[in-house]
């Protein structure tokens, strides 16, 4: 019995966790007094639950826990006593506050990304706060996928978190008239978002299929909030795309399947259909809009031979001009491997490898090893592999690595189609 509620309150803190801190943020106005109520009041559940059982509302018997042990932290902490009263009258307000807003909004997270891509704050510092505190990624995680160090990334959410505090940032959506001027940044930290869960940067899974889900949320709700603005449209679209092949992404061991590999008849076709339907409207050439129609282009195609190389070649020609990345040419240099044979990839990517820009992204020698392989260049391929693998952290892509490398130190590899 103890075992089944400590796997439901495992449940409830992965389901609501990020749903209860939002709310926390926005009572306490103070990030780290929140995130370190919250863990102190499941830790409370973790012995009361045991004997009382899961409350009929866990979401809000935790909120009203790690509310009242902030205002007893607060009390004891001759520091910040002077907030209390101040801290009461807000928390007798909160109700009317969210009765007020709701018919617009009427979602503490949409009001925590707005916080946290405030204009006044780096739009790095804004993505990194939303990932830890809204989907609850760990600093190490958030550091790869800046490819910084954990420690230079614990000192960007120190200082953002200071900067909130000191310059009295409000805990709002912005009012209409100054929502185009805020939108990237909250753009960017929504698919930030649903990257980190299309390919966890570490773990035994490839997917968090959670974080995909909230961030596909998020999306309806910007597409509600701006309508006209066909750059949440176009979001919204791409990650549908690429949110239609999850259940084909991995076999029934949690292996890679290649895109080329996968069962096209199990992808999300009323995802697709959505995603399509959304991009209907001609937009501008946004960088969100090129990679959803890049996106469309293979979630359309019936077969992998099918696809439009040479159509997605040139997106990702205009992509470089609006949006240049590294990560970009690298995906460029692969659509031309597959437009233009291995050779023409193999020189691109030579290129992005002597500018060092992607020193520890194992996908630049996993490419590599890939068009080496294809190639019939084994021993090349296999040093290739075998760099990938070091720099590799999530376990289903190093177990795809190892197969690789096998295959071609062994000469049994199967090419993959031009």
């Amino acid at each position: 019995m103890a075992e089944r509620i400590s796997e439901q309150i495992e449940r409830v803190y992965a389901d609501e966790r990020g749903r209860i801190l939002a709310t926390l943020i926005g009572m306490l106005r103070d990030f780290d007094l929140a995130e370190e109520t919250l863990q102190e009041a499941f830790a409370t559940a973790l012995v009361q639950w045991q004997d009382s059982g899961i409350p009929q509302n866990p979401r809000a018997w935790l909120v009203s826990a790690a509310r009242h042990k902030a205002l007893d932290r607060l009390r004891r902490d001759t520091v910040f006593r002077a907030k209390v009263p101040e801290l009461q009258r807000l928390l007798g307000q909160l109700q009317q506050e969210e009765i007020s807003e709701m018919p617009l909004f009427g979602d503490d997270r949409l009001r925590l990304i707005f916080t946290c891509c405030h204009p006044a704050l780096a739009t790095e510092a804004q993505v990194a706060l939303t990932l830890r505190t809204l989907c609850g990624l760990t600093t190490d995680e958030i550091a790869r996928a800046f490819l910084v160090s954990p420690q230079t990334m614990a000192q960007r959410l120190v200082r953002v978190k200071r900067k909130i505090s000191e310059a009295g940032i409000p805990y709002s959506v912005p009012p209409a008239e100054s929502l185009p001027a805020r939108i990237d940044a909250v753009l960017v930290t929504v698919y930030l978002i649903f990257t980190a869960g299309y390919t966890a940067s570490s773990g035994e899974t490839l997917l968090k299929t959670d974080l995909c889900g909230e961030a596909i949320r998020l999306g309806r709700l910007l597409v509600s909030l701006l309508p006209d603005d066909a750059e949440p449209a176009a979001l919204l679209a791409l990650m549908l795309f690429h949110d239609s092949r999850r259940h084909t992404r991995t076999n029934g061991d949690g292996d890679i399947v290649l895109l080329e590999e996968q069962d096209r008849s199990r992808w999300d076709r009323v995802a697709i259909a959505e995603g399509l339907a959304l991009l209907r409207p001609r937009g501008r050439g946004s960088r969100y809009r090129i990679e959803a129609e890049i996106a469309s282009i293979h979630a359309t195609a019936e077969r992998a031979s099918d696809t439009d190389w040479v159509r997605i070649v040139a997106l990702y020609a205009d992509l470089k001009l609006i949006a240049p990345s590294p990560v970009v040419e690298l995906n460029e240099a692969v659509a031309i491997a597959m437009a233009d044979g291995p050779e023409a990839g193999l020189l691109r990517l030579a290129d992005l490898e002597r500018s060092e820009r992607l020193p520890n992204y194992h996908l630049l020698p996993a490419a590599q090893a890939s068009l080496l392989d294809r190639l019939g260049r084994r021993q090349e391929a296999v040093a290739h592999y075998q760099r990938a693998l070091a720099l590799a952290r999530n376990e289903p892509e190093r177990r795809f690595l190892v197969g690789r490398l096998a295959r071609a130190a062994t000469g049994t590899s199967r090419p993959l189609p031009a």
